[in-house]
């Protein structure tokens, strides 16, 4: 039988073909009810982007993709100059940049991990990282040249990857209830970010701030619920506000800042601010710092990830470490099972998390 082509899914949902393209590139972008008919209708017909469909049969090749979103480091790049002699720059560097790249920190450490339990099961590892408008095609390009994906959570529209797993291994990162269909790996964010709350309210009666990253992401998701679940265990719901915004450090600044204004205004200080993320935290600390403001003495601050500039700050941030690295290690082994047992139920593995309690959250700590 002849394999479904983009005319068929167009014809079949009653659109262009230009809509189809940008539903299978940026489903957010297109009416939600058009992409309802057109995500639809690739699930029906079984459609698979041509990228990913050419050399699908030729297995096996040995090879392993992991597919990762775009992140500053690339979406920064710009053509390289070769000089020909060497030289010296002196810059001063203050510790103000925006250059934080957090994107970059956390996928360094998956890639580490993929790479490392690949070599040791005798596979190559491909890494593709997409960048706007050609995210899809970069990824459904890969996809015909490996034997099995690993792909972030959201990084590629269901469209897109549904069809393609039943045609191809995958397993899918930082992965939550609607990925049940799937193989997928993921950490306890929100039983990790729960208790590192309890500490936290342990040691303060004032308002907690909560600085969460954005509601599409499944695990600012999960660490937030963490957060509830820890004011619900101590009868203080009514003791947070909430924030959502982007895991970057210039976002911690930010908001920082408006504390510090705040404060200098006359309001009171909150009691804690809780962070989605180490890079955050590390901004709040950044301006706090700067306005004389003592943690943990007048306010408590935390973050997540355990990246290692939280053990170097000043003073140390209390934080949940996640075994980024084992993520990688772990996707790679579920692939190298799936292929062993290509038949059997989608497997679910969900890694342990450490609480690192540090001076930030306590005097005594």
């Amino acid at each position: 039988m002849k394999p479904p082509t983009v005319y068929d899914v167009a014809e079949r949902a009653g659109v262009s073909i230009a809509t189809v393209s940008r539903v299978l590139r940026s489903p957010n972008r297109v009416r939600p009810d058009t992409a309802a008919r057109v995500e639809a209708a690739v699930r029906e017909l079984g459609y698979v982007p041509s990228g990913a469909a050419r050399g699908l049969a030729e297995r096996r090749t040995g090879v392993l993709g992991l597919y990762l979103p775009g992140f500053d480091a690339i979406e920064e790049l710009t053509e390289i100059e070769l000089p020909e002699t060497g030289g010296t720059d002196i810059v001063s560097d203050l510790g103000r940049s925006a250059d934080d790249h957090v994107a970059d920190l956390y996928f360094d450490e998956v890639v580490r991990g993929a790479e490392l339990e690949a070599w040791r099961r005798g596979y190559a590892l491909m890494v593709a990282v997409g960048r706007g408008e050609n995210s899809v095609q970069t990824f459904t390009d890969m996809a015909g040249r490996v034997d099995g994906l690993i792909v972030l959570a959201r990084a590629v529209p269901d469209a897109v990857l549904t069809p393609l797993a039943a045609r191809i291994p995958v397993v899918v990162l930082s992965a939550r209830g609607d990925y049940e269909a799937f193989d997928r790996v993921s950490v306890s964010n929100r039983e990790g970010m729960a208790a590192l709350t309890d500490h936290v309210l342990a040691h303060t009666t004032g308002e907690i701030v909560y600085l969460g990253g954005p509601e599409e992401s499944p695990d600012a998701r999960d660490r937030r619920r963490g957060v509830r679940d820890a004011l619900e265990k101590h009868g203080r719901t009514e003791d947070v506000r909430w924030m959502s915004e982007i895991f970057t450090r210039d976002t911690g600044r930010r908001v920082g800042r408006e504390l510090v204004r705040a404060a200098a205004s006359g309001e009171p200080l909150p009691g804690a601010v809780l962070c989605g993320n180490d890079q955050m935290a590390l901004g709040v600390l950044d301006e706090f710092t700067a306005a004389g403001i003592a943690v943990p003495e007048r306010v408590l601050v935390s973050g997540f990830d355990g990246i290692p500039a939280a053990a170097l700050s000043s003073p140390r941030l209390s934080t949940v470490r996640q075994p980024i690295e084992d993520l990688g290690r772990a996707a790679i082994a579920l692939l190298d099972e799936r292929f062993q047992a290509p038949n059997g139920e989608p497997r679910g593995v969900r890694l342990p998390v450490s609480v690192l309690l540090r001076e930030s959250t306590a005097p005594s700590v």
